[in-house]
């Protein structure tokens, strides 16, 4: 079967082509970063206008990628949730007026649900179940995943998600947007242990969850206490401020890993493009005895392929979603539930 996905959860129209699951047909996708690029961050109105402007063209050029038309699609799979309103409502309704024209069964898919699927569109995929770390720039939960769609949310952040941390910290050292890819680029050059920002929640006793607020206030107290760094300086800052972050997200993912006794972690979302993380998860998977999964970058930031690998399993199952569905700015993940349940 070949599931047609729509995303437009953020600042990235896509759409993508994939059959049974595996094999990604044409994965396109049309970036908003110098649309945003000006503000320092994604403006909601201006997010959503671009999608309406790209959201054609960006299904055309995937059906001519895949070398195939509308007739040959078996299902249609939109991101419903969570994200920004007006934005998900653009590929919500484009995925609905596409089921209605050419009478194609529709499935919403949770945004996570999404990541989730990215690294089981690679050659070796995790086991049922596996861990998994899921970090992208409105997200940091640690859960277990039984099967496609069902999970078990283990810990979740209680304030900014670590791409929140991340964007928020380049915008405070005046490195743009998005500054995710920035810091990453400079912090290769700088010292980690030059300066000591805390690490939130790393305690033995805090449990799965998160925290990343304090850490993003300790640099902005830092910037104001010693000015905006460059040269080395900001190197330095930003190889300290990114350890902070890496040695919280890697320190929790092994005492799970331990505690649930699941020798496989997947780590997806955009923040699992960051080099430092990848790195040092697989430096903690050979000294712990686990096997860590990462989806190439491209599948790690928003892309449709990932909607449609996940809608292509809830189709599987015989998940139906009808003209009613809807787009919702806030879709947390249950703590024991199939992630597409929360949408109808």
């Amino acid at each position: 079967m070949i599931v047609l996905g729509l995303e437009s959860s953020c600042d990235e129209t896509a759409a993508a082509l994939v059959e049974d699951g595996r094999r990604v047909l044409a994965d396109v996708v049309a970036s908003q970063h110098e649309v945003h690029a000006p503000y320092g961050g994604v403006v909601p109105e201006l997010a959503s206008r671009a999608h309406i402007v790209n959201v054609v063209p960006v299904l055309r050029a995937a059906l001519d990628r895949a070398g195939i038309t509308l007739d040959q699609i078996g299902g249609v799979a939109v991101t419903c949730g969570p994200g920004l309103i007006g934005a998900l409502l653009v590929a919500v309704q484009a995925g609905k007026a596409l089921a209605w024209a050419r009478g194609l069964p529709l499935v919403g898919v949770h945004h996570l649900e999404g990541h989730l699927a990215a690294v089981h569109l690679e050659p070796d995929p995790p086991p049922m179940p596996h861990l998994a770390l899921i970090v992208s720039g409105g997200h940091t939960s640690l859960v277990k995943v039984e099967d496609h769609g069902v999970v078990v949310e283990l810990g979740r952040t209680r304030d900014d998600a670590a791409g929140e941390a991340v964007d928020k910290g380049a915008k405070l050292l005046g490195l743009g947007y998005p500054g995710g890819a920035v810091i990453d680029r400079l912090a290769r050059t700088g010292d980690p242990r030059a300066f000591d920002f805390p690490r939130g929640m790393i305690g033995r006793n805090t449990g799965d969850d998160f925290s990343f607020s304090g850490l993003k206030t300790a640099l902005l107290h830092h910037v104001r206490a010693h000015g905006q760094p460059d040269g080395q300086p900001l190197a330095d800052v930003c190889a300290s401020y990114q350890a902070a972050i890496v040695e919280v997200l890697v320190a929790k993912t092994r005492r799970a890993a331990r505690r649930e006794q699941l020798d496989h972690v997947q780590v997806c979302g955009g923040v699992a493009a960051n080099g430092a993380l990848r790195a040092a998860l697989r430096a903690a998977g050979t000294e712990d005895g686990f096997v860590v999964h990462v989806p190439p970058p491209a599948r790690c930031t928003d892309n449709a392929a990932m909607i449609a690998a996940a809608g292509y399993h809830r189709l599987v199952r015989g998940d139906r979603d009808g003209l009613d569905l809807n787009a919702t700015a806030t879709m947390p993940l249950p703590r024991r539930a199939r992630t597409g349940s929360m949408h109808g």
